[in-house]
């Protein structure tokens, strides 16, 4: 199997409103892949028409060599689904959730089984612990261990690390690098650009239509954006401050994102963004850079070329 999902005009309406639309995406076999996007934008729709949740309106595809219409049952046998919420009973201890869990894929060796998961996630000193008394971290650990129990062929993660502090988001991705180096095959929804960057590949979604997807570096790549850093020569913050207002409003400007001390001004059309910077180019107060754009710098360009179906139409917000 070269490719683990392909799906083909994926469509998903709730209402009047489209939430997934046409969507066509495809995630090869064995490979971690990020799925970007903002608030609303169908990523969480997507994960569960994939893993056979919700029939989707319009379009077809497969999940595991399985058509996700006709096939659902059989999907949701091989694959582990994470969602945001967790989801398991805080007055069970680790081993006795993973043990009930066990138990409804009634699998075999069930208690050996939950014992090797426990060692392989690093669970084992807590196991006797209730689940209420985690930590967020230790939380994604237990929900990651409960989702391959059953040896999936194909992990969905739902944002599995908002909310976690760093160093556990780290502990955590080490497991799914780890996981994907066995052959398990990863789609996992994020907001955070360093695990994007994690990632074999990403796809980025904007209200349900798929804008880029492909490696990070062919992503930042087809973006075409032209990109400087900009930074004052003292404590000039006011010149700064000043600059981003006026570049916000100039045509060719595209992008304007303070990073620290200093700001990213970008423009995917490079004559058109050279024009609008030059008289600021001749300030003794500012230093002008060339740079390359980050995923960060693409990630904002592709959210500012995006509709929000959701938005109130002009002229009739309160």
């Amino acid at each position: 199997m070269n490719t683990a999902i392909a799906v083909s005009g994926l469509t998903k309406r709730f209402g009047s409103k489209t939430v997934v639309d046409r969507l066509t995406m495809t995630v090869p076999a064995g490979q971690i892949v990020g799925f970007l996007g903002p608030n609303g934008s169908g990523k969480t729709t997507t994960l569960r028409m994939l893993c056979g949740l919700l029939t989707p309106d319009a379009g077809n595809g497969t999940c595991l060599d399985l058509d996700i219409r006709c096939q659902a049952a059989e999907i949701k046998r091989q694959i582990g689904y994470m969602t945001q919420k967790f989801s398991f009973y805080e007055d069970l201890s680790i081993a006795e959730n993973l043990d009930f869990v066990a138990r409804v894929h009634g699998l075999p060796d069930r208690r050996n089984l939950v014992m090797v998961t426990l060692d392989r996630l690093g669970l084992s000193e807590r196991r006797t612990q209730l689940a209420g008394e985690l930590s967020g971290g230790w939380k994604q650990r237990l929900a990651l261990a409960a989702c391959i129990l059953h040896r999936p062929r194909l992990l969905l993660l739902d944002e599995p690390t908002a909310g976690v502090d760093p160093k556990a988001r780290r502990a955590f991705w080490e497991n799914i690098h780890d996981l994907a180096a066995d052959g398990m095959t990863v789609l996992v929804s994020t907001h955070y650009m360093d695990e994007a960057e994690r990632c074999h590949a990403i796809a980025y979604i904007a209200y349900g239509q798929l804008l880029a997807q492909g490696t990070v570096q062919d992503v930042i790549a087809s973006a075409g954006l032209t990109t400087f850093t900009v930074r004052t020569t003292g404590d000039n913050h006011h010149t700064l401050n000043t600059l981003t207002t006026a570049l916000r409003k100039a045509p060719g400007v595209d992008l304007v994102a303070a990073f620290g001390a200093a700001l990213h001004v970008g423009g995917a059309d490079r004559s058109a963004l050279l024009a609008a910077i030059a008289p600021w180019r001749t300030d003794p107060a500012l230093i002008w850079q060339d740079d390359q754009p980050t995923l960060e710098d693409v990630f904002i360009h592709l959210m500012a070329r995006s509709q929000d179906q959701y938005a109130a139409p002009t002229g009739n917000r309160p």
